[in-house]
């Protein structure tokens, strides 16, 4: 009987390996096929190279103050131009893309795991458990993210760090409502069944067999979200509550840079064409993803 479940689960590693590979190339090909998805790849794509190679991009020192270079405007020695103490604007976006890419990275693997568990173990166990976590997501879901994230900021101080760990607490609901959706789909299915037989805990369940079945819609969900959080760290970072001067966050520079908008209109506007680029790449990105991981999409 065992032998039986064991051939009709086909769980050997070597059939696993194939499969994923199988399904990363005709992701890949799905996002090729896609312009605007290979455009917000390659936004993605340059983001991650300008935070990897930062030193080598960047023209100056970020945080070095010529107060005798102050407000000058875009030119070959400043490609961006200079903020009020003469700092390189350029320089000082290029390595505002690592806090950027950092503050994404972290709260992407805070909020996506921690909602993924909760919403699997609502659906799998159901009863007063489902009642309970479903509750204090819709507590959650029901207020406004940036307002959440403020106060979380607040009662936490100001600082990168708590700004992520805000972040991340008003993000996990949305995918709590996604993996319990998708686990509700699976959990009287009959390869689960199939594992329940051979003597698996339910955590065993929820692991190894209902969580990865959710691991395309968060993936795409994350995506989408990238540009949310993105939003939101630049928000706190504006009014004095994400990352502390002198670091270079892209939030923190168009505070500095908003009381000279009209005359030094760089000095603001440059960090906010940064946020405005990237957050559509990863808006365009997660349309892609989600276009090639829709199994309906080949119906339209």
């Amino acid at each position: 009987m065992s032998g039986t479940i064991a051939w009709l689960l086909d769980e050997t590693p070597t059939s696993r390996m194939q499969a994923r590979l199988g399904r990363l190339y005709r992701l890949t090909l799905a996002i090729l096929a896609n312009p605007l998805a290979v455009v917000g790849a390659v936004i993605v794509l340059t983001l991650v190279l300008t935070a990897a190679f930062a030193p080598l991009i960047a023209t100056h020192d970020p945080i070095a103050q010529s107060l005798s270079e102050r407000l000058k405007p875009p030119s070959a020695a400043h490609w961006m131009g200079t903020d009020e103490l003469g700092r390189d604007i350029w320089s000082r976006v290029v390595y505002g893309s690592r806090i950027t890419l950092t503050i994404v990275l972290l709260v992407a693997a805070i909020a996506a795991p921690l909602g993924m568990v909760i919403g699997a173990v609502a659906a799998y166990a159901g009863g007063w458990i489902d009642r309970a976590l479903m509750g204090l997501t819709d507590i959650f879901l029901s207020m406004p993210k940036l307002i959440l994230a403020l106060a979380f900021v607040a009662a936490l101080g100001p600082g990168i760090e708590n700004a992520i760990i805000a972040i991340a607490i008003t993000s996990w609901p949305g995918y709590a409502r996604i993996a319990r959706a998708e686990a509700l789909v699976v959990r009287r299915s009959e390869f689960v069944a199939a594992v329940e037989l051979q003597g698996a805990s339910a955590w065993r369940v929820i692991v190894s067999n209902i969580l990865p079945l959710c691991v395309s819609s968060m993936i795409i969900r994350v995506t989408l979200d990238m540009a949310g959080i993105i939003l939101t760290a630049a928000g706190l970072g504006f009014i004095g509550l994400g990352a502390q001067p002198p670091v270079p966050e892209w939030g923190a520079m168009i505070s500095r840079g908003r009381s000279f908008i009209l005359d030094q209109w760089w000095v603001a506007t440059m960090p906010g064409f940064a946020i405005v680029i990237v957050s559509l790449g990863f808006c365009l990105l997660g349309d892609g993803l989600r276009d090639a991981l829709d199994p309906r999409r080949k119906e339209g």
